[in-house]
């Protein structure tokens, strides 16, 4: 695996083809600690996979739109949201290039892993589409624990340590910082970011 597969939709189609489920469709612990004082609002979920995180969201009370490139983990995401009786709205959507069009109360991106540039475009474009009030969440391995994925390591460079996610928020001024921190240890150690977008 090399950057530029991570950018490409037959990739992920690919993968998620090769096996009837990639992820184990619970959500991400982090999104949990970081979400669940949060009042439900409107909230988009950015790479959703097959849905986990979503869903969960939808369950909490949120409004939900998911978005992914790949329309494999989206067919599974909106079957497991049927069996799990929530309502999310779906999108194909190739995020590298996408400008949200609504405005959102949180912006959650689990585990994006883009060259430095591409995650620039990408979380600026996140931050961009939250109302005042609203919150930015990302979440990502450290370059600490540089695990694998799908048997190899991926490239360094898809790694990011938190503090960088303020560089992409615009008007600092306009931001409070509320989590920006490493958590856990060796394989498992994530870059947990959040921010709110202060009101006018």
């Amino acid at each position: 695996m090399t950057a530029e597969d991570l950018v490409k939709q037959e990739f992920w189609e690919a993968l998620y083809q090769r096996d009837d489920r990639i992820w184990s469709g619970n959500v991400n612990a982090n999104l949990r600690a970081e979400a669940e004082d949060l009042k439900p609002g409107r909230a988009l979920d950015l790479g959703c996979g097959e849905g986990g995180d979503a869903i969960w969201l939808a369950k909490q009370g949120w409004t939900v739109d998911a978005a992914d490139i790949s329309t494999v983990a989206l067919g599974r995401a909106e079957a497991a949201a049927a069996e799990a009786g929530v309502s999310v709205r779906w999108l194909h959507r190739d995020i590298l290039t996408w400008q949200p069009e609504e405005q959102y109360d949180l912006v959650s991106a689990q585990y994006v892993h883009l060259p430095p540039a591409l995650r620039r475009d990408v979380f600026t474009a996140a931050a961009a589409a939250i109302r005042p009030g609203g919150s930015l969440l990302v979440v990502g391995h450290s370059p600490k624990a540089m695990r694998e994925f799908d048997g190899q390591k991926p490239p360094e460079e898809l790694y990011f340590e938190p503090e960088e996610i303020t560089g992409y928020l615009g008007d600092p001024w306009q931001w409070l910082v509320e989590t920006c921190e490493t958590r856990g240890e060796g394989h498992h150690t994530d870059a947990v970011y959040r921010a709110k977008r202060l009101e006018a």
